[in-house]
């Protein structure tokens, strides 16, 4: 009767023997394909398209037809909360604010704007708050996929 060691050395052997099988069928596989003419200029291919389809992606994404409400959504943010600057309530316009920066399209942008046309003190409140509503946004998020989710 076999003894367990050598059962276990001949295991052992095998499983060696499979891997230096298989490292050397990925280095055959590799040259080969390296050695293809057509390898670079597919590769070269490749990479130039990967930033076109990233552009088409993005234009799927924001499509001013299909998202009205998200533009109606981003201006009665923008309204709020140029609402409640001018009523003096700083922080509930910079909530609006900072939520109208959430749905805009170009966010860096509208930063730019903001920073032109808002009172120091105030822009600088907005980029205070902007981690903080990124933070509850993502929450909202989270808990309205576990709600999604939850067959109950």
């Amino acid at each position: 009767m076999p003894s367990v060691r050598f059962l276990l050395g001949l295991l052992a052997a095998a499983a060696a023997c499979g891997a230096f099988a298989f490292l050397g069928y990925c280095i055959y596989l590799d040259r080969k394909r390296r050695g293809d003419p057509a390898f670079k200029r597919r590769l070269r291919d490749k990479r130039r398209a990967e930033p076109q389809n990233a552009e088409e992606r993005g234009t799927q994404l924001w499509d001013p037809a299909k998202n009205k409400k998200l533009q109606e959504l981003f201006l009665q943010e923008v309204r709020m909360g140029e609402l409640w600057l001018s009523r003096g309530e700083h922080r509930m316009g910079v909530q609006h604010l900072g939520n109208a920066l959430l749905v805009c399209e170009q966010p860096r942008e509208l930063l730019k704007v903001f920073k032109h046309t808002l009172p120091p003190k105030v822009f600088e409140m907005l980029l205070h708050k902007i981690p903080l509503i990124c933070q509850q946004f993502e929450a909202d998020m989270n808990e309205q996929e576990c709600l999604e989710d939850d067959p109950d």
